[in-house]
């Protein structure tokens, strides 16, 4: 068995690596620990100016990072590019904020004094996807690492080359060895390094099933765990919404990335009567996307990251028509690419309205009255976000309360962003990366009292 990397655009073969021995990877979490305890003795400073110089080789890199993400899950090189910028500027908010989140907190009691201070747990064991290949890493690794623990990633099988080159950026950096390492490896060996005593904690960002499975190891070896996992969000159009706008909206979020993205807009949720002009503004929008070469700067949507991917979203499509759906445009696939598609008429019960779709397809639902729209925007075993689009705010800060999820953006779609806490509930799982809550979620809050 191997991780094997399949350019989706040609279908061909860029490269494949062996799995490592049993004997390797145990070589490898004691590198990992020897590591850790170089790496929590530098200076907080110190690490915040390695962080700096990866931010730095990250940029210098910038053009062949991306056609790394590029080659190897089909996303278009613009969007590649701006995957390399977003890890840039994480690398840098966190590199001069780690000090001010990290710095210990006094807090006034009959006592001379009490303290709260955030020490490193060890080795961190990281889980990642292949739909933002870089970013995902790094959303993980770079505030993990600034809070003094060490890093093991295993990434993705379909994106090794990425994995290598980000495991590069850091040996270029300057880090120590082993502080942060990427690891080759099967589901059974990543088992073994959950249950190891040299890894302290595990963060996975990936499907539902793999949560489950992650979060039952982790929990019967007594390790903190950070899920991170899929979406269903609704973009639910109020009726004093701006039409326009919520096009925009579904445009970016349902098609950007091809539909891979667990924020992704996944369900467009539509007064009845707005429909008629919103689907035919959306239409015309989909009609404007440009399919070709990923590569190629004027691209905007690519194929998907792998066959089986196309052919389950595919299945799910094909079982909400036979439901009652309604097709209105697209709906073919080929190989790895999956035609950008628009079905209305969806409603509860059908796959494209229960289940997470991972792909270009836009999923219309309707409704008469705001509080079966609400209803319809809340029905779903996710928890990750929701946008609004509604010209009144005040009212719209208000309903934000009564929805579930881990964000609820207003006239703008779903996104991540360093400086706010990302994350769901609920089958969208649980734990916060980004901001200041995503750097305290693996350290020890150590209490101390004189």
């Amino acid at each position: 068995m191997a991780f094997i990397s399949i350019n989706p655009f040609t279908d061909k073969e860029n490269a494949r690596f062996s799995f490592m021995s049993n004997a390797s990877l145990e070589d490898r979490l004691a590198d990992a620990w020897k590591g850790f305890k170089v790496w929590r003795k530098l200076p907080l400073k110190e690490r915040c100016r390695k962080i700096h110089r990866l931010a730095n080789e990250l940029e210098k890199n910038r053009e062949a990072y991306a056609i790394s993400i590029t080659t190897e899950m089909g996303k278009p090189i613009v969007e590649a590019r701006a995957e390399i910028d977003k890890c840039v500027w994480l690398a840098r908010y966190y590199a001069d904020m780690a000090p001010k989140f990290l710095e210990s907190k006094h807090i006034h009691t009959n006592s001379v004094a009490s303290y709260v201070q955030y020490d490193p747990l060890g080795v961190v064991f990281g889980i990642m996807p292949w739909n933002y290949p870089f970013w995902q890493v790094l959303r993980f690794a770079v505030p993990t690492l600034l809070a003094g623990n060490a890093v093991l990633v295993k990434h993705a099988p379909s994106v090794p080359m990425c994995s290598l080159a980000i495991e590069e950026a850091f040996e270029n950096s300057g880090f120590p060895s082993h502080a942060f390492s990427q690891l080759f490896i099967s589901e059974e060996q990543a088992k073994t390094v959950i249950e190891s005593s040299q890894v302290r904690a595990v963060s996975l960002t990936g499907s539902e099933a793999a949560g489950r499975a992650v979060a039952a190891l982790a929990g019967g070896a007594l390790k903190k765990c950070v899920l991170e996992l899929g979406g269903s969000n609704a973009l639910f159009l109020l009726p004093d919404g701006d039409v326009d706008l919520a096009v925009k909206l579904a445009l970016l979020g349902r098609f950007g990335n091809a539909g891979q993205s667990c924020i992704a807009a996944k369900r467009l949720i539509i007064p009845e009567a707005q429909k008629d002009v919103f689907v035919k503004k959306l239409i015309k929008g989909v009609q404007g996307l440009s399919y070709g070469n990923p590569l190629n700067d004027k691209t905007t949507i690519g194929p998907l990251a792998r066959k089986d991917l196309a052919k389950a979203l595919d299945n799910q499509m094909q079982s909400s028509i036979d439901m009652g759906a309604t097709l209105l445009l697209g709906g073919k696939r080929k190989g790895h690419f999956f035609e950008p598609t628009i079905i209305a008429d969806v409603v509860p019960g059908m796959p494209a309205f229960d289940e997470e779709t991972f792909g270009p397809l836009a999923c219309i639902s309707t409704y008469s009255d705001v509080k079966d729209g609400i209803k319809m925007a809340k029905q779903t075993k996710y928890g990750l976000g929701i946008s609004l689009v509604t010209k009144d705010i005040p009212k719209a800060r208000q309903m934000a309360k009564k929805f579930e999820d881990g964000a609820v953006f207003i006239n703008q779609w779903v996104k991540s962003d360093p400086r706010l806490p990302f994350g769901g509930q609920k089958s969208s799982g649980y734990g916060r990366e980004l901001a200041e809550e995503g750097i305290k979620e693996f350290v020890n809050v150590k209490t101390i009292r004189v």
